[in-house]
This record gives C-alpha cells, sequence and structure tokens, in this order.
C-alpha cells in the first residue's frame, strides 16, 4: 500500500512542525537559568563574613596548632598501610 502525496505532505509538514518546535524560546526557564547553581554554591558556604576574619585561628593556641600542622604534613611523608584482603571461603571448609 503505498502512500498518497497528499499524506506524505501533511506528514512532511506536521514533522517539520514539530521540529520546529525545539526552537522556540523558553522564557520561563531562561528566568530561571542558573538559580540552582547558584543556591547550591550558598548553601556551601558556612559563614559569609569568614574572609574579613583578621585571627582566623582564634580559639587554638600556637603549641596545639604548630603540632597539628606538623601531624598534617607529615600524613603525606608516611606511605598508605597496606589492607589485608578479606577472602571468605564458601565451601565450607576450615
Amino acid at each position: 500500500m503505498a502512500i498518497t502525496t497528499p499524506c506524505k505532505g501533511m506528514a512532511c509538514a506536521a514533522l517539520a512542525g514539530m521540529l520546529l518546535c525545539g526552537c522556540s524560546t523558553t522564557p520561563r526557564f531562561n528566568e530561571h537559568f542558573g538559580q540552582s547553581v547558584r543556591a547550591n554554591v550558598a548553601a556551601q558556604v558556612l559563614d559569609p563574613a569568614a574572609a574579613a576574619n583578621t585571627n582566623p585561628a582564634a580559639g587554638m593556641d600556637g603549641a596545639a596548632a604548630a603540632i597539628a600542622h606538623e601531624r598534617y604534613q607529615n600524613s603525606f611523608k608516611e606511605g598508605e598501610k597496606p589492607v589485608k584482603p578479606l577472602i571468605i571461603s564458601g565451601a565450607g571448609s576450615n
């Protein structure tokens, strides 16, 4: 059964109309473009005024801070301890 010429023309026009719908403007989406990113970045900021703090280490004495810093730096020099694999036998052997 062959498709007649008027049906082909209507099918092509319908297909073209559907394809052009993808090119339409989206003002509703354009108004809110980037809002989710800005909201997520703002949610990750604990204290927005932290940059103005001139004494960021308040509450920690110098000796404790030096020891903590040294321990942190030395943690990169030491290699990671190897992890022993856990082997479970399903055969029921001892």
